[in-house]
């Protein structure tokens, strides 16, 4: 019988400078977000698979954002293959603006590899990746792997602006299915991300009374010192307490003693699994310098523990800034929604753990995140997923991004293994 595992392990060794071309390019189409636009890596995209004999559809949420789902069809007679399996591959083609390019010791878009590493926006997050899934989609077809279950690609145009456009647009409109989702986003090379926490966006609006600047503070009402003993009194949210389902309880102690051992700041970091964090993102007040604040709009990303709604927390974000003797409408906005998260027991997860451990030699389990992805759609949908993706993870959305060129290759690996695994083949004699 054709031992596919080694057949594809093999290929995808001998085949690593195509994968790392791969991603290199992807890496060379500035595909910020915003402005957004997708048009010219989608059809780079689309080419490179159709090589492979792989078709795509193109579903666009708008002129300038192209949805795209290519699938590698069983070869099984029973509809979804005799497992009855369907998986898909997702990923983002949008990454978060460059910023000062002064900053960058490189090109943000030159796609280079140094010294054991590919440069550039979006190289960890999440385009060596993205590319890791399309190699091994293509590398499938190649090789003409007899695979029983469907494999899909949901490649999307907007994840880094909240994904409205993106993966929720896609499967609210039954364009792609499966019964399990891998999404390349960034996460340690031994510990895919099986969860994550809940999100809670607000933002409020403080009135004041303008006057003069050189009679500040005894004329007129500075709305900008207002909103700051509002933005005192939002830190309190973290000591709301959360009711922590039991079942979640384990892998929350798990998370956390993996961030203690491997993780930036993990001394201190471990805490914010079972508390709701507070950023103040951004203030804009006031019209001029010498002008007393009329008006100031203060923003906030909240990020919410299992055990807490996040419509509790704009609850209390509302009473702690009454308290404060600030009244105003508390909007929320962006990511909004409660912490989610799949079982370590689903098989697409001990399938993808297994095949890290195989690929790496070393022993790999889940944990939890404390941000926010698309995970939330497909689980929103009953779809179990998780996370798995080659990373720096401390240069991600920070200057002179970049990704370790042997995690890109492990991973490519474990999506092809898991792939194979989960969907399974048909047997043969050859």
């Amino acid at each position: 019988m054709t031992d596919w595992k080694s057949k594809i392990l093999n290929a995808i060794d001998e085949r690593q400078e195509e994968l790392l071309e791969l991603c290199s390019q992807l890496i060379r189409f500035p595909s910020e977000n915003p402005p957004g636009d997708s048009r010219e890596i989608s059809a780079f995209i689309i080419d490179y698979l159709k090589q492979a004999g792989i078709e795509t559809e193109v579903h666009p949420a708008t002129d300038t954002m192209l949805n795209l789902v290519s699938t590698l069809k069983s070869e099984s007679a029973s509809p979804g293959g005799s497992k009855g399996n369907k998986l898909i591959f997702c990923g983002h083609t949008d990454v978060v603006p460059a910023g000062d390019l002064s900053r960058w010791d490189f090109d943000p878009f030159c796609g280079d590899i140094v010294d054991g590493y590919l440069l550039g926006r979006g190289a960890s997050d999440m385009k060596a990746g993205l590319g890791g899934l399309i190699f091994a989609m293509a590398l499938l077809a190649k090789l003409g792997v007899p695979l029983q279950g469907d494999l899909a690609l949901l490649v999307v145009p907007d994840e880094e602006t909240g994904g409205h456009l993106g993966v929720p647009w896609v499967l609210e409109r039954g364009l792609v299915d499966g019964t399990a989702a891998v999404i390349a986003e960034p996460s340690g090379p031994l510990n895919p991300t099986i969860g994550q926490k809940g999100s809670c966006w607000f933002e409020f609006t403080v009135e004041g009374t303008p006057g003069h600047g050189s009679l500040a503070p005894v004329v007129g009402e500075n709305a900008i010192v207002k909103a700051a003993k509002g933005i005192e009194a939002l830190q309190r949210l973290w000591d709301i307490r959360p009711n922590l389902p039991e079942e979640v309880k384990e892998i929350i102690r798990i998370s956390q003693d993996y961030v203690k051992e491997r993780e930036d700041n993990g001394s201190v970091a471990y805490q914010v699994f079972d508390h709701v964090t507070v950023n103040i993102g951004t203030i804009t007040g006031g019209t001029k310098v010498n002008v007393v604040a009329d008006r100031c709009t203060v923003q906030v990303d909240s990020r919410v523990p299992f055990g807490v709604d996040y419509r509790d927390v704009l609850d209390r974000a509302r009473s702690l800034l009454l308290e404060a003797g600030i009244e105003s409408e508390v909007k929320g906005f962006g990511f909004q929604g409660n912490a989610n998260w799949t079982s370590p027991e689903e098989p697409v997860v001990r399938i993808l753990v297994d095949s890290i451990s195989e690929v790496s030699g070393e022993e790999a389990y889940g944990v939890l995140q404390w941000a926010s992805s698309d995970a939330r759609h497909f689980r929103n949908h009953n779809i179990p997923v998780l996370q798995y993706g080659p990373a720096e993870l401390p240069t991600i959305h920070n200057f002179n991004e970049k990704a370790p060129v042997w995690q890109i290759i492990q991973c490519a690996k474990v999506y092809a293994l898991t792939a194979l695994e989960y969907l399974g083949v048909e047997r043969d004699e050859g």
